[in-house]
């Protein structure tokens, strides 16, 4: 089937085993069928989820294309495709089925083939887009889109159109990183004008939360973090308090600013001693909502009467809960109110410095890395 397609080429950042740099290499993509739509991509942003893909922290084939935080421009679609057009400015998010019953009622982040989709290095037919000019099948569809490349595959349904009078440059992130943050203050946690929120990590999901719950009329807002750096931006974007969890116990610290416990939290981090001194920090009837992914099988503890007697919740959420074809529009209007300065978590980098990005993020040196690709 490879050769009987019509193939452009394509220059992709390559991970080929783990733990290795990102290899620019010159590959071919495919142009889309059915539902599909061929997207320019203009940048990239690059998660934390690209990175633990990169160390096998998941399961993911290797070689492969990842990149799962596309913008960029429409320039092909499929057949079977009725709401977007060529020339669309186009936000990728995540992939999911549409017809399962998790999808069927709402919950698209639940899909029942979401690791498949977004995971298995191949679309939901096993086969790939992008491959060498041998026709040898490259690892791709990573969240249904593999952006670490000049051009990528998506599917209709997670390709969100966005207006063309904001930088489509700065827009990538809304697909992963930013709405999880603030789609989990939105739409999981529901926060709740005059309550106090906390956020446990301030890198980009934590910090996307803050101004999130802003907008949501919080009025004690706490970011614990171990940077200075990433604190001082927490009170610029609407903490009302910052706590430096190596120099304070941040659970004594947080009881004494909510008197006695926080309503709402955040644990972005993936690290277990975090996730425990999350539910220890909640007050009564609080709920924390577990966001940062470490590596499958962790395991964390709570004392489980304190979470009995008080009512606590403790929530897995992915991706913030969010239909991304009605968040990201919303989150690109509350930018242009001025109200979501998410860019000031943004620093650009080309394709070719794309290992410096990485080694930047993992460093703490740049809260969201964006790669310029056009």
């Amino acid at each position: 089937m490879l050769n009987e397609l019509s193939y452009r080429e394509i220059y992709a950042a390559v991970t080929e085993c783990k733990g290795a740099d990102f290899k620019i290499q010159k590959l071919k993509i495919r142009e889309p069928i059915g539902d599909e739509v061929l997207v320019k991509i203009v940048a990239t942003g690059m998660c934390h989820t690209d990175l633990i893909v990169r160390d096998q922290y998941y399961p993911v084939p290797l070689p492969a294309v990842l990149g799962h935080e596309g913008a960029g421009i429409i320039e092909a679609i499929g057949p079977q495709v009725k709401s977007l057009s060529v020339g669309d400015h186009v936000v990728l998010s995540y992939g999911y089925c549409g017809s399962c019953t998790h999808c069927l009622s709402g919950n698209l982040t639940y899909c029942e083939e979401a690791f498949v989709r977004n995971f298995g290095g191949k679309d939901q037919n096993g086969c790939n887009a992008i491959c060498t000019h041998d026709h040898v099948g490259v690892n791709d569809h990573f969240f249904s889109q593999s952006s670490f490349a000049t051009y990528a595959i998506s599917r209709e349904n997670n390709a969100v159109k966005v207006c063309k009078d904001v930088p489509l440059e700065i827009l990538g992130p809304l697909g992963c990183g930013i709405q999880t943050g603030a789609g989990t203050v939105i739409n999981a946690l529901n926060v709740r004008p005059g309550s106090s929120f906390l956020t446990w990590g301030a890198g980009a999901v934590g910090l996307s939360a803050v101004l999130a719950a802003k907008v949501c009329g919080a009025t004690t807002i706490i970011a614990v973090d171990i940077v200075e750096s990433r604190l001082a931006l927490a009170k610029e974007m609407g903490a009302t308090h910052v706590v430096n969890s190596k120099e304070q116990n941040p659970i004594e610290v947080i009881k004494q600013i909510t008197n006695g416990g926080v309503n709402f939290a955040l644990e972005s981090t993936g690290r277990p001693e975090v996730i425990s001194n999350g539910v220890e920090a909640l007050g009564t009837l609080g709920k924390i909502a577990v966001v940062g992914a470490p590596r499958l099988g962790v395991k964390a503890e709570f004392d489980v009467n304190n979470l009995l007697l008080n009512g606590k919740t403790i929530m897995g959420v992915i991706e913030g809960n969010c239909n991304s074809k009605w968040f990201i529009p919303q989150l690109v209007e509350l930018y242009k109110q001025g109200r979501f300065p998410f860019d000031k978590l943004i620093k650009f980098y080309s394709l070719d410095d794309i290992n410096q990005a990485a080694l930047d993020s993992e460093r703490g040196i740049t809260l969201k890395p964006v790669i310029r690709i056009a």
